[in-house]
């Protein structure tokens, strides 16, 4: 038979064992707003909510969350700011390390490092952010706007970045992504899939930037050999910015007016994409052309299927050794699809585009110099499409 206090014990000990139920974190704009709201990031527990309130908050230093399972919300990209023009460190403005994040509804002004970056952060959603650098493009800008790296399904949805000096739209050393419904506005790289495997990039705009969406593969990182990469219904269109990235940066390279550029990736879809307004080339692909040690590394492109994509006007000042001479030999502009003409026997490079194709016929270690540009047909019915990315259900729902 119990007594009162032995039933009083079992119900305590009973509810010491459940979860504590998930609670909402309200930060309101004002003063203290540093404190405030990296101490919220540091008390929610996994299912929490940090809601951060409509204003702007004047931040000093970069915030950090390491919590599984945490929803940060705000009001808006336009009605909740979080400001890192007086930020005293040189990181990120926010920095994710735990999985089954959300962050909606809130926007990242000038940071001195990334604006967000994800390390490591499995099935993490991007909704609704906007990051830019307010003060146009400069080489001290941050170097990436959204920054997943190292994560196993990420999705960025409904972003917009403006103004970073490396990539506003960054995705690398991952698998199974989905960019889509962003803009890249004013950045050197648009977007940018780098060493991936799996993603689907998709109805965004990439525009005013250097190059407009990047996909490559680079030699001694710890994951390459990425690729079925989809590059599909988006707009890439006047991708006309003065490249400002630092000295040394892999983007540094990327030549001003460059809609989309594929470089040593394989399995490589570009359909369906409306492309303008580019004066070195609506479509560049290429191989890697720096000398690497590292033995497992493939320079080349390799089986990339470009079809069903709308060319505007492109070609017409080619950022090319010897670019005004080439686009005078071609009438005043040359061809809007550029090919570096290298490849192994994996090359697979299929055009089915209705618009011509310039081959530079330039060896792999050959300088640019030395290129024999021709017109070329690449013959071969057209790849199909890779599978696209079926996100986990928790994520689609979390996106809405």
């Amino acid at each position: 038979m119990f007594r009162p206090k032995s039933i009083l014990a079992a119900v305590a000990i009973l509810f010491l064992a459940l979860p504590a139920a998930a609670k909402t974190i309200h930060v309101a704009a004002g003063p203290n707003a540093q404190e405030r709201l990296q101490g919220a990031l540091i008390e929610a527990a996994p299912g929490d909510i940090v809601e951060i309130g409509a204003g702007r908050f004047d931040l000093t230093d970069g915030l950090s969350l390491d919590v599984d399972r945490v929803t940060v919300r705000g009001a808006g990209p336009g009605k909740t700011v979080l400001s890192f023009k007086g930020q005293l460190g040189a990181g990120e403005g926010l920095l994710v390390t735990s999985d089954d994040v959300v962050l909606r509804g809130f926007a990242v002004e000038d940071s001195r490092g990334d604006g967000i970056k994800s390390k490591g952060a499995d099935r993490i959603v991007y909704k609704d952010i906007r990051v830019e650098w307010t003060g146009g493009p400069k080489a001290t800008n941050g170097a990436y706007g959204v920054y997943p790296v190292e994560s196993q399904w990420v999705l960025v949805d409904g972003v917009t970045v403006i103004g970073a000096s490396d990539a506003g739209i960054y995705v690398g050393q991952s698998a199974h992504i989905v960019v889509r419904n962003s803009t890249a506005q004013g950045n050197v790289a648009g977007i940018e899939i780098e060493n991936c495997a799996f993603a689907d990039v998709y109805d965004n705009l990439a525009t005013h930037n250097t190059g407009g969406i990047l996909v490559f593969d680079l030699p001694n990182l710890p994951v390459r050999g990425g690729g079925h990469i989809n590059v599909y219904n988006n707009r890439v269109i006047d991708n006309d910015t003065a490249n400002f990235a630092p000295p040394g940066n892999i983007v540094a390279s990327v030549r001003k007016g460059t809609g989309v550029l594929i470089m040593a990736n394989s399995d490589v879809s570009v359909t369906g994409n409306t492309l303008s307004g580019h004066a070195t080339s609506n479509i560049m692909i290429i191989s890697y052309r720096q000398p690497f040690t590292d033995a497992g590394y493939n320079p080349y492109p390799r089986r990339i299927t470009v079809s069903g994509n709308t060319h505007g006007k492109a070609g017409f000042a080619p950022q090319l050794p010897g670019g005004d001479q080439l686009a005078g030999a071609f009438g005043g502009s040359i061809p809007p699809i550029l090919w570096d003409g290298t490849g192994g026997p994996e090359l697979e490079l299929r055009v089915s585009d209705t618009v011509p194709v310039l081959s530079m016929n330039l060896a792999l270690g050959a300088e640019t110099e030395t290129a024999q540009p021709a017109l070329v047909k690449l013959e071969g019915p057209a790849l199909a499409r890779m599978p696209g990315v079926k996100l986990p259900e928790s994520m689609e729902a979390a996106a809405q």
